[in-house]
């Protein structure tokens, strides 16, 4: 069976590392994991001439919203999200679901945090969709999103309204109270938190999606200030192992042998 991730850019993509060792480690030898680049208006013609060899694709940017519009059926979170990263292939059908949200719960559950009353967000943008999606999961009920453009958080009202969460707008200066919160979630570019101040709590977690180069300014910030950290190979992980058991139709995924494989390609980069 073949399956793949698409987005642009997709060369550097560590997507293929994890699954095809998920594959490897349960037996699967006739399963293949590729990378192929691909662009919103090219989304929906790949998909189409698609043959029942595929199982299924991982989506990133910037094809997660326009997988809502080529899919047959949107999962609930992925409705919710206006978002997805995986597109189940199946029976002549194709299933949009979102495995980022419930990924960095997993991540995050693996820490020791499984519930948080206050979340704060560090950027507007697309992956900011999952971290709301993860902060419901986890009970919260308002997020503060710090943004460097009002207009980029009134994007997410929506997503805040179909979730049931109060957005609360707060300017990108005054982030420094965003370490205040028990989950504190960083889904900005390299170089963007660079110099940033947060008054950590002890005891707050930081969950920063960059990998490289790691650590970030702000882990390090934050880890010596006695918060907890977890990286971008947490959530890449996560969500795969989830997108993994999609595509295989399997209840458990090999998580020893992928991780170890993604960790092993990341410390080669």
């Amino acid at each position: 069976m073949r399956t793949a991730v698409l987005g642009k850019p997709i060369e550097h993509s560590l997507s293929p590392v994890i699954h095809n060792a998920g594959f490897a480690a349960a037996g699967l030898t006739d399963w293949v994991y590729t990378r192929h680049e691909c662009d919103e208006p090219g989304l929906a013609a790949f998909v189409d001439q698609l043959d029942d060899s595929w199982a299924g694709l991982s989506l990133t940017m910037p094809l997660k919203e326009i997988a809502l519009v080529v899919a047959d059926e949107v999962t609930d979170v992925a409705e919710a999200i206006g978002a997805a990263n995986t597109l189940v292939l199946r029976d002549g059908r194709r299933l949009a679901d979102n495995t980022d949200a419930p990924g960095m719960v997993d991540a995050l559950a693996e820490i020791g945090l499984t519930a948080a009353d206050e979340v704060a967000v560090l950027g507007a943008g697309g992956t900011a969709r999952g971290a709301l999606g993860a902060a419901r999961q986890l009970g919260a009920e308002t997020v503060t999103v710090f943004a460097r453009r009002r207009e980029a958080v009134a994007e997410l009202e929506p997503v805040a309204e179909r979730l049931g969460l109060e957005l609360r707008s707060a300017s990108w200066h005054e982030a420094v109270a965003a370490g205040r919160s028990d989950l504190i979630v960083s889904t900005v570019p390299k170089g963007v938190t660079d110099g940033m101040r947060v008054d950590w709590r002890p005891g707050a977690v930081l969950f920063d999606v960059l990998y490289d180069p790691w650590p970030t300014p702000l882990a390090a910030a934050a880890e010596r200030e006695g918060a907890k950290v977890l990286d971008g190979l947490a959530l890449l992980l996560a969500q795969a192992v989830r997108q993994w058991t999609l595509f295989t139709g399997l209840d458990e995924a090999p998580v020893a042998a992928m991780r170890e494989a993604l960790y092993t390609a990341a410390r080669r980069r």
